[in-house]
């Protein structure tokens, strides 16, 4: 992500979809009859935007620790006058310090960061330290949506889910081999256009999901992606 020019004066311009103290909204996101969804990594902003549009009885909170990524997503959210989106400079290994249990209905991780070398399996959004702080902030029922173009972390997170209890719905190693379904990324749309099949799954939060009562996960052992950036040639010859 190149660096972007004026980045302070653009991000004063657009201050009021952006969060700077969200602890301080801990057990106060949601608004009386509405739904409330997380975006972990929001890039630019093109799924993000495209759906706070498409549901506009949802409020979205899309966190993004690039700023030079986040400043367009504001920007196009601003441009595109969304009353029901905001944006966070937050990790989301610290989620519950800004959310309180079954605050959040939906999560949305799409394409995020393989992390392929063992010793970094831990920083997978889809690591079971991770999966376990999702399930403190949904209810039962409430589930977490995942795209990803890479084969490796998409097996290796469906296996990660199965043990911490999530049941798995949707699942799909090709989720546009009828036609385009849902709302595009920006990487998505790269992706379709290298003939790149777009893995994705619902996961829904269960009464036998781990939580963060379970305590830490056990250590990741023996956890490399061997293909990091998604075997191209393989899933050609499937």
């Amino acid at each position: 992500m190149r660096k972007r020019h004026n980045l302070e004066p653009r991000m004063e311009r657009c201050k009021e979809y952006l969060v700077t103290e969200p602890e301080a909204r801990k057990g106060a996101w949601r608004k009386p009859g509405r739904g409330l969804n997380l975006e972990i990594g929001c890039g630019k902003g093109s799924f993000t935007c495209a759906l706070a549009a498409a549901e506009p009885e949802q409020d979205l909170i899309a966190i993004e620790k690039v700023p030079d990524a986040m400043i367009l997503a504001m920007e196009r959210a601003q441009a595109e006058k969304l009353p029901n989106v905001c944006f966070l400079d937050y990790d989301a290994a610290k989620l519950r310090e800004i959310f309180q249990p079954e605050e959040l209905d939906r999560i949305y991780i799409n394409f995020c960061d393989p992390w392929p070398k063992s010793r970094d399996a831990k920083f997978r959004l889809t690591a079971p330290s991770f999966l376990r702080i999702y399930a403190d902030l949904l209810p039962l029922g409430g589930e977490i949506r995942f795209k990803t173009d890479n084969a490796a972390l998409f097996d290796w997170s469906v296996q990660q889910m199965e043990q911490e209890g999530w049941i798995l719905r949707a699942l799909t190693r090709d989720l546009h081999a009828q036609g385009v379904r849902g709302i595009l990324t920006d990487y998505e749309r790269r992706f379709m256009e290298e003939g790149v099949p777009i893995k994705m799954l619902v996961a829904v939060r269960e009464e036998k999901t781990l939580d963060g009562r379970a305590g830490e996960p056990p250590r990741l052992r023996d956890a490399a992606l061997a293909d990091a950036r998604g075997n191209r040639e393989g899933e050609e010859k499937q």
